[in-house]
Parts: C-alpha cells; structure tokens; sequence
C-alpha cells in the first residue's frame, strides 16, 4: 500500500477498537436499573396474582362467598380453623388432575409447623432479606432468570405474609391431584396414601418455581472468587 494510500484511509479501519474485557462487561445487577425493573416488576405482578386468586377462590369456591376474620381464626385456634369453611364440593377444574377446596392453613408450606405464626412471619421477613442480599451481591446485570426467581420467591413470601399479618392463617386453594394414590400401598409419614394430599396456592407455587431457578442458577455460577461472566459474557441467565 503506498504511503498517500495508507494516510487517506480512515483511522478506524487501520486500528480497530479493543474488545471489552469480560471483567469490563460485567455489571453488579444492584448497580442495574433494568435488573431491579425486571425483578420488582415479576415481584408487583405475582403479589397481584397471588392475592387476587385467593380472593376470587373465597368468594366462589364454597358457593356464598367466604370471609375470614383474624379474630375469628385467633378465638378457635389452629385445630379447629375447618369450622370457618362451610362445608362444599370441591370444584373440579381437570378430574383426577386439578380441583379447587378451600383450606386454612396455620403453618408454612404445605401445613409444616402449624400454629408457629410469628415464627414464619420472621423467617420470611429473613428471607426476604436474604433474596434482595443474593440480588445485589450474588448475580449480575444479565442473569435474567435469576431475577425473575428472585422476584418469584419475594412475591410468594410477602403473599403468604399478607395472609399471616391479616387472618392469622394462611389462605390455600389449588390441590393437584386429587385421588391419585400412591403406588404399591405406599403412604405418607401422615397416613395418606394420595401421592400429593396437599391443598396449596399460587404464592407456594411461585416459591417452588423461583427456588428451582434459583439452585439452576447456582450450579451454573462460576468458581467463588471469580466474577460472574468472567469465563464467558455473553452468556445471559
């Protein structure tokens, strides 16, 4: 190439610019405002969702509409909150498959730890905490699926919390399912033989969802020690 060739030739194309490291393209997601968007906004939609399903299943399931008063459920206590529900047929979304009854539940998920209220008030408000320290200092800007976790378990843990500061209880609905046994005899320690004889809701579900996200993402975090995204920045989560 001559020299009037190479001085007319645009600076760009003689030199082009360095890549960025991958330390240089990883952000902290605290430092991310799409990040908190993301998972603010997948926590406001599933609390909607959460509440709003166990207000409708409330006031339909039964028939007349059922209303649950937190002194009520304090006065009878957590062995006898079945008599706050009237008694009614379950309704049956998909047989052998999906119905919806109605239950009070005075522990955790799937009845674990009845009447230890305010136990589970502080460890859920633990581990609220708990997500938003993984949030900030645990992934980064990119790792998308994690936060929508992150926002999934925040949003089912203030949903069932909701439920504990307002009735005392929580309110449970969905029972997968129903009537489908356990094979070869087999029974829970509790004696029953269906192989899922819990009654849940959509907050418990968003938890098993968002905690299922949550370990895939932790047995695909590099090293300890070494940034996320340091072996590879293009991989988004």
């Amino acid at each position: 190439m001559s020299d009037a060739a190479r001085e007319t030739q645009p600076e760009s194309a003689a030199a082009p610019p360095a890549r960025a490291t991958p330390a240089e393209r990883f952000i902290p997601a605290w430092r991310s405002p799409g990040a908190w968007g993301l998972m603010l906004a997948v926590t406001a939609a599933g609390l909607a969702i959460d509440l709003w399903t166990k207000a409708a299943a409330f006031a339909r399931v039964a028939g007349p509409p059922v209303r649950i008063l937190r002194e009520d459920v304090l006065a009878v206590g957590p062995d006898r909150l079945a008599t706050l529900i009237p008694m009614h047929e379950p309704v049956v979304v998909a047989e052998r498959l999906l119905h919806f009854t109605l239950v009070l539940n005075p522990g955790a998920v799937f009845g674990i730890g009845a009447g230890r209220r305010w136990f589970f008030v502080l460890f859920t408000v633990l581990a609220l905490a708990f997500c938003l320290w993984t949030f900030g200092m645990w992934t980064r800007s990119r790792d998308r699926l994690t936060h929508i976790g992150l926002g999934l378990i925040i949003a089912g843990g203030l949903g069932n919390l909701y439920d504990r500061l307002s009735f005392a209880c929580v309110r449970d609905f969905i029972h997968p399912l129903p009537g489908v046994r356990l094979p070869f005899g087999l029974r829970w320690p509790g004696g029953s033989p269906e192989v899922w004889p819990y009654v849940s809701n959509v907050a418990d579900a968003f938890l098993i969802i968002g905690i299922v996200l949550l370990l895939w993402y932790s047995f695909r975090a590099p090293p300890h020690g070494q940034p996320p995204g340091a072996s590879d920045p293009e991989r988004v989560a």
